[in-house]
């Protein structure tokens, strides 16, 4: 069934646990998050990144996730995520979605300030929760993890933040990166948990593919409501589908797409077990 971002993210807070987020840029990625949701009976978020517009346009990917969202079993939620311009917020929330995540976490705070309120006052007319980011990861959305360093989150600042935008979850600064982790990530959780104490919202975990399960475990007792996951899940279809060509000659793309979504909801139910704590 289809929700919104605020009542996706209520369910993770009485509970106690994390929702997934999964980029999902093609049918396989929909199909294997969807179906591991079900299985384990959680909720999820398919997620659209503005960045994949050139591999999946939204306008074409888009109703096909709210069409999984509106069949699924289990509440889902459709979000677009690092969303950088408010005229592409505008197209998703006309198509329908119930989350956008405006990413203005690269302009000076004044601007980020201003331009989440703007979001927040787009989405007020539609079914739609709003994210917004604080701060920077040590390398933006499908980059390797070999940038420069996180600029964390300041706790106060993100207490005004979040009391003059409105926003209904946010994404802290606290260590992770976006892209594959080429050393294990030293996270600052206790900044984590100061934050969520502070603003009183749901906090949100980019990057958080590659994350180990008792970092994943801490965050969450530390407030993390939502953690963002792409990037090792596309890497284990990836890896299922070279492995098939190097034991079979394959003619039919299709045998290579069903074997690249079967690794994908391998992973993802890997990570959704331990976001739900099951």
């Amino acid at each position: 069934m289809l929700v919104n971002l605020v009542e996706i993210l209520n369910l993770a807070e009485e509970k106690h646990f994390a929702v997934g987020a999964f980029n999902t840029p093609n049918l396989e990625c929909i199909l294997a998050v969807v179906d591991t949701a079900e299985k384990l009976n959680v909720p999820v978020i398919l997620s659209h990144a503005q960045l994949h517009e050139d591999v999946a346009p939204l306008d074409k990917i888009g109703p096909v996730m709210l069409e999984a969202a509106r069949r699924a079993k289990v509440p889902v939620c459709v979000h677009l995520d690092h969303c950088e311009t408010l005229d592409y917020m505008a197209r998703a929330l006309e198509l329908g979605f119930t989350g956008v995540m405006y990413d203005g976490s690269t302009l000076p705070y004044a601007e980020n300030l201003e331009n989440t309120k703007k979001a927040v006052a787009m989405a007020k007319g539609y079914n739609c929760g709003v994210e917004a980011e604080l701060g920077a990861l040590a390398s933006r959305e499908g980059g390797g993890a070999s940038a420069s360093g996180p600029v964390y989150t300041d706790p106060e600042q993100a207490v005004e933040f979040c009391e003059k935008t409105g926003i209904d979850a946010l994404a802290p600064s606290f260590g992770t990166a976006h892209g594959i982790y080429k050393s294990k990530p030293v996270l600052d959780l206790e900044r984590v948990k100061v934050i969520a104490q502070k603003t009183g919202l749901p906090l949100v975990m980019h990057g958080g593919s590659g994350v180990s399960p008792e970092d994943y475990r801490t965050g969450i007792a530390n407030g993390l409501r939502k953690i963002n996951y792409y990037s090792y899940m596309s890497k284990a279809g990836t890896q299922a589908v070279k492995e098939l060509l190097a034991r079979e000659d394959i003619t039919f793309f299709h045998d290579l797409a069903l074997a690249a979504q079967k690794a994908m909801q391998s992973d993802a139910e890997q990570a959704m077990r331990v976001f739900a704590g099951l």
